[in-house]
């Protein structure tokens, strides 16, 4: 990710302390840094890291102007007269300046944990995959049980054209007709029907993701902190409390608009009445839009400002599943059977000498990058054995369309002539 993506920036004032002056310009966050930026001049007055930050404060200047302070190692920074508010500001660089000290934090007790080793390296990129291959079965999961839903109302559609059939029958008899009751009392006779089981996951959806963010409805001016949750049926907007602010189901999601990699905004549209929009922002972002693009590939729209990173998910991805398959396979049966060599005559010096300066994967680590490769041989089998299913059940969904189209409309004649 570039870390010169300029994530927001917010019209203010600088208080200057060699000049004794308050500077107008622009207060810019980027994923990693805070920058300012004198308007007339052009130059940059403020640029440092998120992580020497120590503490962000509301304070008030001179007792008149209500005033951001950012201390950094021992100096303190003033910015006013911001735009569109100062709590919008200070809850975009709190969020983003925790997350950084969280995730520097992370990373430094695993680099103090773990020795960086090739083995674990392709541990790290298997287990990513992983977690991919069982998100979107989660999602090819939920999408099975939409068309059990869906073969589940066609029967019952049939079971109603059956009832219809009958009473119609009644209507047409003529009165003088004796066994014309005799349709009334007859028992119903339940058709054997193809009915797919239903299992009841929906109270027991699991969650796919959930990242803190700073949410903003309708106006710039209202922003909140709170929460994203990312579910295979759709996703939720709660506050900090946990209290759900809103929950957009798949279908009632029109479309997802992603401004920057960190940045996006969900919309529902309406007729009648205001569109149900939420614009979400937060430094976990990144993780959270390849998943969406995923589940909503449709509807979702990637602006101008978010492109880049569009081709920088994409292109690793391209050679990622050749690159983790064939440098763990050859890696582990490298080290399972080393007696057998993996490349040819030619270049066995020079990986040899490669070889030597290299840590070697040990057992352990084989052992562990086997049992992913087991893991994900099973998830990609279900996945093929899922997909497999649902073609079935779309050719008897459109079987069964096409059935109950032609009773529907056949029962419209008969209504037609006794009208």
């Amino acid at each position: 990710m570039n870390e010169d993506i300029r994530i927001h920036s917010w019209p203010c004032s600088y208080y200057l302390d060699t000049s004794k002056q308050w500077v107008s310009g622009k207060l810019s966050l980027t994923p990693v840094a805070i920058k300012f930026t004198a308007d007339k001049t052009g130059e940059l007055l403020v640029n440092f890291h998120l992580s020497s930050i120590s503490e962000i404060k509301k304070e008030s200047s001179n007792l008149i102007f209500s005033s951001l302070t950012v201390l950094e190692k021992n100096t303190k920074h003033w910015f006013s007269s911001l735009q569109p508010n100062r709590n919008v500001v200070f809850n975009i660089l709190e969020h983003f300046w925790r997350e950084q000290l969280l995730s520097s934090q992370s990373a430094g007790a695993e680099a103090a944990a773990l020795q960086s080793t090739k083995g674990k390296e392709l541990t790290g990129l298997l287990t990513g995959s992983q977690k991919r291959l069982e998100d979107t079965a989660k999602v090819l999961h939920y999408q099975g049980e939409q068309f059990d839903n869906i073969m589940k109302g066609l029967n019952k559609i049939e079971g109603d054209m059956d009832v219809a059939d009958r009473l119609l029958t009644e209507l047409e008899s003529p009165s003088w007709w004796p066994f014309s009751s005799k349709l009334w009392k007859a028992p119903l006779e339940s058709k054997p029907k193809e009915t797919a089981t239903v299992s009841d996951s929906k109270n027991q959806e699991g969650i796919i993701i959930r990242i803190p963010v700073i949410i903003t409805h309708r106006t710039d001016s209202n922003v909140k902190p709170g929460k994203l949750t990312l579910f295979a049926s759709g996703l939720e907007i709660s506050d900090c409390n946990s209290q759900v602010i809103h929950r957009f189901e798949s279908k009632d999601v029109d479309d997802i608009r992603v401004h920057t990699p960190y940045e996006i905004s969900v919309r529902q549209r309406f007729i009648g009445k205001p569109d149900t929009s939420y614009r979400l922002l937060s430094a976990k972002m990144p993780e959270v839009i390849p998943i969406l693009e995923m589940q909503f590939s449709k509807k979702i729209q990637f602006l101008e400002d978010a492109l880049g990173f569009v081709g920088a998910t994409k292109s690793p991805q391209v050679d990622l599943g050749t690159t983790i398959w064939q440098a763990a396979t050859g890696l582990v049966g490298g080290v399972l059977q080393p007696s057998s060599p993996v490349g040819g005559k030619e270049g066995m010096d020079n990986d040899q000498a490669q070889l030597q300066k290299q840590e070697k994967i040990s057992q352990e680590e084989a052992k562990e990058l086997k049992q992913i490769l087991q893991k994900l041989k099973g998830l990609a089998l279900e996945t093929e054995a899922e997909l497999e299913r649902q073609d079935e059940a779309l050719d008897s969904i459109t079987t069964s369309v096409d059935r109950a189209t032609l009773n529907i409309d056949k029962q419209n004649r008969r209504i037609k002539r006794l009208t």
